[in-house]
């Protein structure tokens, strides 16, 4: 992890409760690393839907286990990405596996979409399954 940016870090129960604050601190963090008003809210969908993913699908809602959101605008000289990794203490997937929002038979589905946001939304997303445990999400929006 760079320690040479603005790094946020937030740990969260697996509640639905303190999503909001992701949220407001991802905009915050977003405002001031340069984004523009549509950059910010499309950020702030990938950020929300990664966060509901590891509550919901990760950590399955589990109170006494976390949700890990940093979010860090590096370096620090001369900002050139805003970085966001959420992790979180679950089994793990393989999100080559996720089916495709896209297809005939998943697009009347009410769920299944936030990967897809996230890919469309950021400019890099990677999805780890950790050795020991959960999953971390990296997601990364150049600045201009």
């Amino acid at each position: 992890m760079s320690l040479d940016g603005h790094l946020i870090r937030v740990e969260l129960p697996s509640t639905f409760e303190l999503l909001d604050i992701v949220q407001l601190l991802s905009d915050r963090l977003s405002t001031l690393a340069g984004l523009d008003e549509d950059a910010v809210h499309w950020v702030s969908v990938a950020v929300r839907e990664s966060v509901i993913n590891a509550i919901k699908h990760g950590n399955r809602e589990d109170r006494r286990k976390h949700v890990t959101v940093e979010i860090e605008i590096t370096p620090r000289a001369e900002p050139r990405e805003l970085v966001v990794r959420v992790l979180d203490e679950g089994e793990g997937f393989d999100a080559e596996h996720i089916a495709n929002p896209l297809d005939p038979e998943n697009v009347l589905k009410s769920s299944g979409r936030g990967i897809f946001f996230m890919r469309n939304f950021m400019d890099d997303v990677s999805i780890v399954k950790r050795p020991e445990g959960g999953t971390l999400v990296r997601m990364t929006k150049k600045l201009a």
